[in-house]
């Protein structure tokens, strides 16, 4: 439950417009609904801000219909990791639902702002190429969902900087980066030279053999001598996301 939709319940209760035990029935699931195989965490909007994301890997498709059509009825929603048979199943209950195939990601309901801060501030999302777009589009996702403005430039890796040094005004101009790369992972420690903002570095199991799926460009990214460089781990477009909305808030 969302802070807003708490005072407008609290409000019709001292407005004489809802008696207690309709509110109380509104407020049973609070601060958690047990599914058996899931335990709902509705409260999780009021502590952080945010509502609860499902992770839908080596769930079933009918834990995650389930899990989010529960969630719907009191927050948005964002699932992440979906397949299209579980944006399906979701779909046929919930006609509003949206699937991004790249990312794997549902969403039910509008962004927790209604729109972007008109602040200029914005989140720029980057990839060194076109195969990190599955983590870079997760970013997207979550960063949107979370209220930001986002903005991207994908395939703008080390093997052709003169890519990336064409695109320096956005780069300049962002609030927050997120770089995502896999292979060598050399992205984030040029992108943390050539600016004074944050810069989050998602390494990807992008990469031939010895690229260790991601964790060759987890431990250079860790390895970065450039300064302002934090990293999150392989292929974790949602977390990098989720803390450059917190930056960018």
């Amino acid at each position: 439950m969302q802070k807003d939709k708490l005072r407008a319940l609290l409000n019709s209760v001292k407005n004489k417009e809802l008696s207690i035990e309709d509110a109380l029935g509104r407020l049973e699931n609070l601060p958690f609904e047990d599914l058996g195989y899931a335990k709902l965490d509705h409260h999780r909007t009021i502590r952080r801000g945010y509502p609860e994301v499902v992770f839908c890997q080596n769930k079933t498709v009918e834990q995650v219909k389930k899990i989010v059509e529960h969630l719907a009825r009191q927050n948005m929603v964002l699932a992440t990791r979906a397949t299209s048979a579980m944006f399906e199943a979701v779909k046929a209950n919930i006609p509003e639902a949206r699937f991004n195939e790249i990312a794997g990601t549902i969403t039910i309901g509008k962004e927790v702002a209604e729109k972007p801060a008109d602040d200029g501030n914005y989140i720029l999302v980057m990839t060194a190429g076109t195969s990190d777009m599955p983590v870079a589009e997760e970013a997207v996702e979550t960063a949107t969902f979370m209220g930001s403005r986002v903005e991207t430039l994908y395939d703008v890796g080390v093997a052709g900087l003169h890519r990336l040094l064409g695109n320096k005004k956005i780069i300049d101009d962002a609030n927050v980066l997120i770089v995502v790369a896999g292979m060598d992972g050399a992205l984030p420690s040029v992108v943390g030279g050539l600016v004074d903002k944050p810069v989050i570095a998602v390494p990807t199991s992008v990469g031939y053999g010895a690229s260790f799926q991601g964790v060759g460009p987890l431990l250079t990214m860790l390895s970065s001598c450039a300064p302002g460089v934090t990293v999150v781990n392989i292929d974790n477009g949602f977390g990098a996301a989720y803390f450059a909305s917190l930056i960018n808030k």
